[in-house]
């Protein structure tokens, strides 16, 4: 049966699988739910996509531009979400 959207999918759990490292698994549900938001957050906004010639799907300016290491970009973005959820409160 033809699902369109089987080999996104397909991918996306190979990508997942390949970062996630199998030790004992997560302690908490709450554990598990930090890795995958962790993981959506590189995926979406750090990590890089050969599809779309080496750039990240989102970019948000404060975060890449001047930061040269991961460890800056996922600093800026962590600082740029606090900053998104105490405007909205």
């Amino acid at each position: 049966q033809y699902r369109p959207l089987k080999q996104i999918i397909e991918r996306l759990n190979r990508t997942y699988k390949g970062n996630y490292r199998g030790t004992h698994g997560f302690k908490s549900q709450n554990g598990a739910r930090a890795h995958v938001a962790c993981f959506t957050a590189c995926f979406n906004f750090l990590r890089p996509h050969q599809s779309l010639d080496g750039e990240v799907p989102v970019r948000i300016p404060f975060v890449h531009d001047d930061a040269k290491t991961m460890p800056d970009k996922w600093i800026r973005l962590l600082s740029f979400g606090n900053s998104v959820l105490q405007y909205t409160d």
